[in-house]
């Protein structure tokens, strides 16, 4: 595989040694994006968010094309997108074109995914693809940006693409040796960074940076500072690989019982308290290469959490 190349604004500062911050996007079914901008620009008022991702059909759920958000958000905003790209619904010749698409629309950044299996959204009777896996598609990009010919050897005409490509990765799953092993594949495939599914225990999130140091990939580790109660439990008792502490829990069920004029300012503090404390922690492990902050639609903690840790 070719040296890594830095083509977006991502990877340079990555490579310059910054501790970086990444934001979430979630466009919907919907042609009206306007209120995805108007997050977009929020983030890139912090002055230290450096990219966002564009969430692409999540939990099989259909939306509007990711690929076609991407370009319009960027355009709009002038932040940098991670276009996210998953094969669950797409065979190699659609990968293709979505990937020198995006080169051609100008966006530097694929975030490649597997996916959410279709019956487990909106419409489960959507035919699954997957013709590729995740570490294929990272395999498939670096080919494409490379050596400018896809994997069967087809070449592309004109200028390659300029596109650094990531992976994936959850802190959480047990064993933690099989989903290193996945990385360890995503790595030799040629991913230029991860990010990870949300993690609550700085705990955890260290002893995975420690488990996966020997791959050398910049690691991204998510977070999610939940608004309500509800949604800390969800993560807890739904999403595979998520746990949150129980002293995290037990604090937040006391915050829900505060007369509801000072639930929310006790709540940000918390949080804010709480992923300061996180994010120093994980600081510390050498293949932390920043923080992916999935704080859809919660402006209230994302500067003060970044300035608490970069006081």
């Amino acid at each position: 595989m070719a040296e890594r190349k830095a083509f977006s604004e991502l990877m340079k500062k990555i490579e310059a040694g910054e501790f970086v911050y990444t934001g979430e996007l979630e466009p919907h079914r919907s042609i009206d994006i306007s209120d995805v901008v108007s997050w977009a620009k929020t983030l890139k008022e912090t002055g230290r968010i450096v990219a966002a991702n564009v969430t692409d059909n999540p939990r099989s759920d259909s939306a509007i094309s990711s690929l076609v958000a991407s370009y319009l958000i960027q355009k709009e905003t002038g932040l940098e997108m991670i276009y996210q790209l998953r094969t669950a619904d797409r065979n190699r010749l659609a990968l293709i074109s979505d990937i020198l698409g995006a080169a051609a629309l100008g966006l530097k950044n694929i975030l490649a995914l597997t996916g959410d299996h279709t019956k487990t959204g909106t419409t489960p009777s959507a035919k699954p693809v997957f013709d590729l896996d995740g570490t294929n598609l990272i395999r498939l990009v670096r080919s494409l940006v490379d050596e400018g010919k896809d994997l069967w050897g087809n070449e592309i005409h004109g200028p390659r693409p300029e596109l650094n490509v990531g992976g994936a990765g959850n802190p959480g799953m047990e064993p933690l040796e099989a989903e290193v092993f996945k990385l360890e594949r995503k790595a030799e495939a040629g991913a230029d960074f991860f990010q990870t599914q949300v993690v609550f225990d700085a705990e955890v999130a260290r002893r995975f940076l420690r488990a996966i140091e020997h791959i050398g990939v910049p690691t991204l580790i998510g977070i999610f500072p939940p608004r309500t109660y509800a949604q800390a439990e969800f993560f807890d008792k739904f999403v595979p690989g998520v746990s949150v502490p129980r002293e995290f829990m037990e604090k937040f069920a006391k915050l829900k019982e505060l007369p509801k004029e000072k639930r929310k300012e006790k709540i940000n503090e918390f949080n804010v308290d709480y992923f300061v404390s996180f994010i120093k922690e994980i600081k510390k492990e050498k293949a932390c290469a920043g923080c992916h902050i999935m704080a859809v639609g919660y402006p209230d903690v994302i500067g003060p959490i970044i300035e608490g840790v970069e006081k």
